[in-house]
């Protein structure tokens, strides 16, 4: 039984891989609301959900929800920044119908992520990344 699964869920993940690349969008157009898992050879995989993703769970302060998705606070410190645009780099590449923004606000204000994009992806952060939510 265990062998069908991992056969079905091989399957799908295939099926989801090619739909990606059939519907890629004409150069300027709205990008398709999917994930790319082939963006990242399997090197940059593992760092990014593996080593990237739980440093930044760890580290982000807060969140705030916006009309059109999220936006998460960290440290401001060049070692927390440097995660934070590396995983932002990856991450534009594995989910290219994001918006994504580095801010520093004035003043010392805070250091933020904000994932933003079209219809449905502040309800794709929300449940994405559930682990990240501090409530």
């Amino acid at each position: 039984m265990k062998s069908a699964s991992l056969i079905f869920a091989a399957s799908l993940v295939l099926l989801c891989d090619l739909a990606w690349a059939q519907n890629q969008p004409a150069a300027g157009s709205a990008s398709v609301f999917a994930c790319n898992r082939l963006a990242l050879d399997p090197d940059a995989r593992h760092r990014h959900f593996d080593v990237l993703g739980p440093a930044l769970r760890a580290a982000h302060i807060r969140e705030r929800e916006l009309s059109d998705g999220y936006e998460f606070e960290f440290p401001s410190d060049p070692s927390t920044v440097r995660i934070v645009s590396d995983w932002a780099q990856g991450e534009s590449l594995c989910c290219p119908f994001f918006d994504i923004v580095l801010r520093f606000d004035h003043d010392r204000g805070g250091f933020w992520l904000r994932l933003t994009g079209g219809n449905g992806v502040r309800q794709f952060v929300r449940t994405d990344f559930a682990s990240w939510f501090k409530h």
